[in-house]
Formats: C-alpha cells, sequence, structure tokens
C-alpha cells in the first residue's frame, strides 16, 4: 500500500478528549492509536483475513497498554466500580471514533479504507480497554477471539479461533513469500470492504460512499460513533461479571 494509503499519527491521536492527567479518566494519548505500517501491508497482502490480522496485532500492541491503564486506574480509585470505569472508557472512545470519521473521511478511495481501519483498530482498544476495566486480561490471547466475535466478524468463538489460526500460519508464510499476485484496487476494495464489516458498516457500498468528497466527512462522524456505541455494549454484556461469578482469565 502506497504512503498515502497510510494513517498519519497525528489525524488520530488528537487532543486527549477526556482532559487531565488523571489515570482513571485519560487512556493515554500517546498509546499506539496508528495501525502499524507492517499491519496495512498484511492486511492489503491478505484482505481475506484482514479482520483476523488486525485482532492478532491489537492484542499483541494494545493489551498491554491496556493492563498498564487498568492498573494505573485502579491505584489511583480502588474504590470506583468495574461499570463506572467501562463508561469512561466508553465516552473517551466514542470521542475518537468521531475524530476518525471527520479526518479522513473525505479522501477518495484510500482514505475511505484508512477510516474503516482505524475505527476497527480503534474499536478494538476500546474493547481490550473494558475488558481491562472488568478485570479480565486484556493481554491474553483469547481476547482476539472475543474481538472477531464481538465485532461480529465471526458468529461463535470456535469459527473465530480457526480463522486465527490460519491467519497467524499466514502471517508467517508472508515472512517468506510475498503475495503480490492480487490487482492493487482490487485488493483495496476487498480489505475495504473486509475493515467496513468488522468495525460495524454493514453495506459495502455505504463504506464505499467515502470515496465520494464531502459525503465521507458526514458518514464518518455518525456512523463511526453509532458502531462504536453498539460494540461497546455488546463488549459489557461479555466481560461484566454476573453476580456469583468470576469471569476467566482475570487479571491479578
Amino acid at each position: 500500500m502506497t504512503d498515502t494509503a497510510r494513517p498519519d499519527d497525528g489525524a488520530t491521536r488528537g487532543a486527549d478528549p477526556a482532559g487531565g492527567d488523571d489515570p482513571v479518566d485519560g487512556i493515554d494519548p500517546a498509546g499506539p492509536a496508528a495501525l502499524p505500517a507492517n499491519l496495512w501491508d498484511r492486511m492489503r497482502d491478505d484482505p481475506q483475513y484482514a479482520p483476523e490480522h488486525l485482532a492478532l496485532e491489537a492484542v499483541r500492541r494494545l493489551g498491554p497498554e491496556a493492563a498498564r491503564w487498568a492498573e494505573r486506574a485502579r491505584a489511583a480509585g480502588p474504590e470506583v466500580a468495574g461499570d463506572e470505569l467501562a463508561q469512561r472508557v466508553i465516552r473517551k472512545f466514542l470521542n475518537l471514533a468521531r475524530l476518525s470519521g471527520a479526518v479522513s473521511g473525505a479522501a477518495g478511495l484510500p482514505g475511505a479504507i484508512i477510516d474503516v481501519g482505524v475505527l476497527a483498530w480503534t474499536q478494538a482498544r476500546m474493547v481490550l480497554h473494558i475488558a481491562a476495566a472488568y478485570g479480565v486480561d486484556p493481554t491474553q490471547s483469547e481476547r482476539a477471539t472475543d474481538l472477531l466475535v464481538l465485532q461480529r466478524v465471526h458468529k461463535v468463538a470456535e469459527s473465530a479461533r480457526l480463522a486465527l489460526g490460519v491467519a497467524a500460519g499466514r502471517e508467517r508464510a508472508g515472512e517468506l513469500f510475498a503475495r503480490t499476485d492480487t490487482p492493487l484496487r482490487q485488493a483495496l476494495l476487498r480489505l475495504g470492504v473486509r475493515l467496513a464489516r468488522m468495525a460495524g458498516v454493514r453495506a459495502a457500498k455505504r463504506m464505499l460512499a467515502k470515496a465520494v468528497p464531502g459525503a465521507g466527512v458526514l458518514l464518518g462522524t455518525w456512523a463511526n460513533s453509532s458502531a462504536t456505541a453498539e460494540l461497546a455494549r455488546r463488549a459489557q454484556d461479555m466481560y461484566r461479571p454476573e453476580p456469583g461469578r468470576v469471569p476467566a482469565q482475570r487479571q491479578p
């Protein structure tokens, strides 16, 4: 993918919408908000498994950040309940989702792909922080399975795990063999559709509408925050402990 089809670190970081340096309220604004360039390359070369590649990389890169944030938050406010921490996370990432929609919406097809990719990455970051808010370890490999189920890439965990295994194998194979047979535009379109569906933009034509100058800004700010809010509710339902039951893989 060309340099113009990769996100600008500054575009998605911006100011800290939660404000202040309070570790309970603020997600680190200097955190890994932008997708790594090598992840874009893997997704471009293997668009069929783009969501799986993103989920695997998100847990590797974003899981430790979420764990550190949760540790700081609990140290600063041990009396704060998991639901309250999760709500603070959700407010922060809804703002980030709106910003990502406004930044790249009018940049044509590459901008549309950047937008949905950054949105899916931002959503994964949010889910891992919600898990951490409820004491579930965001660094565990099973969180990648959670991401694919929560983002409705797969309906059940079993199929998600199988697809993650395939993607991991293809990732290793990609280090030895370059997959460049697919024409670039076709690969970009496949990648855009897969990422749009992962991010909750269900109709491909709505994602492709971002390629029309002006249309993308309106779609981005509304659809990004709406899809992210729905994902947040599903994540809370998954990670919120039921009375008398402790979720698996909780942090110490």
